[in-house]
């Protein structure tokens, strides 16, 4: 159950969308949406920060968020807003965790290219590093509605894809969504027929194991699947490809050099997909300790 809903708004296309598709989320768990606008004192054109500086960024900042808020008006979620300083991602953060939030719901432009890996994104950065689920968005024309009707978990057998399947199954138990487990068999230039098979076997077996899962939670409606490929084409290919309306993926949260250069699976899905991606980097440890706290994520 989400109960407080946070949106960065910046004036952008993807922000927008973003905030559209949030407040028919926080109109179903009845949840209070706080707009957000941070303003990033860190550009390098600001690096000498005044008084009379501030004041530009303040007001700026009070005036995209009263544009914001007026687009919400004709809906029955409680909005609120609010203004903040400082590098924007770890701003988002600081915030997100200070009031407490359960979802973190942005825009993002999902461009690609030798930049965009060795810097990140604001909304990536976001998601390597919040603690609680973050939603993206791209300002594609088909956003799917929601409810959603059906939900795509990538597995790979690791703790945190375990976490993301119990996301994916809350959402799909809510929304009454067909779940669709996927298992990606990455290409090998060197392999044997034996190697395949197991890797197949594998495969097989990780999905049986998370329909289980799935299926004590409560799901009912489960479809597994096991393609081969590059592992981010193949899960927006089958989101494409199916119809998919929402993909929930696990992050390990790394934020080094080699991580920024080369780029996650998750990173890579949510900069090319045409649907909302739901991710978390909770080990299923912290993710206990959240559900034994008395928050949840569905």
């Amino acid at each position: 159950m989400y109960d407080r809903i946070l949106v960065p708004v910046d004036r952008s296309d993807p922000a927008t969308t973003a905030l559209d598709h949030t407040l028919e989320i926080a109109g179903d768990h009845d949840a209070t949406v706080t707009l957000l606008y941070v303003a990033d004192t860190n550009k390098p054109s600001q690096t000498r920060v005044g008084t009379d500086v501030l004041d530009v960024l303040e007001r700026e900042g009070d005036e995209i968020v009263e544009d914001a808020w007026e687009r919400t008006v004709d809906s029955d979620v409680p909005v609120t807003t609010d203004v903040v300083q400082g590098a924007t991602s770890d701003a988002i953060v600081d915030y997100a965790e200070t009031k407490d939030v359960d979802l973190v719901a942005m825009g993002t432009h999902g461009r690609d290219g030798l930049e965009r890996y060795v810097v990140g994104s604001v909304a990536e950065r976001v998601v390597n590093t919040a603690p609680m689920p973050v939603l993206t968005v791209r300002a594609v024309d088909d956003v799917p509605s929601y409810p959603y009707e059906s939900v795509l978990v990538p597995t790979d057998g690791s703790e945190h894809a375990t976490v993301a399947l119990q996301l994916g199954a809350d959402v799909a138990n809510r929304t009454g969504a067909t779940l669709h487990l996927l298992s990606v068999l990455e290409d090998q230039l060197l392999g044997s027929i034996a190697d395949e098979t197991e890797r197949e076997n594998r495969a097989e077996s990780l999905l049986t194991d998370a329909e289980s899962t799935a299926i004590d939670t409560g799901v009912d409606d489960i479809v597994t699947t096991i393609e081969s490929g590059s592992v981010p084409k193949q899960i927006t290919a089958y989101a494409d490809g199916t119809g998919i309306d929402l993909v929930v993926m696990g992050t390990h949260g790394r934020t080094g050099l080699d991580e920024r250069f080369l780029g996650s699976v998750t990173e890579r899905v949510i900069r090319t997909a045409s649907v909302p991606v739901l991710t978390t980097n909770q080990s299923p440890e912290s993710s206990d300790e959240t559900l034994a706290s008395g928050h949840s994520s569905t």
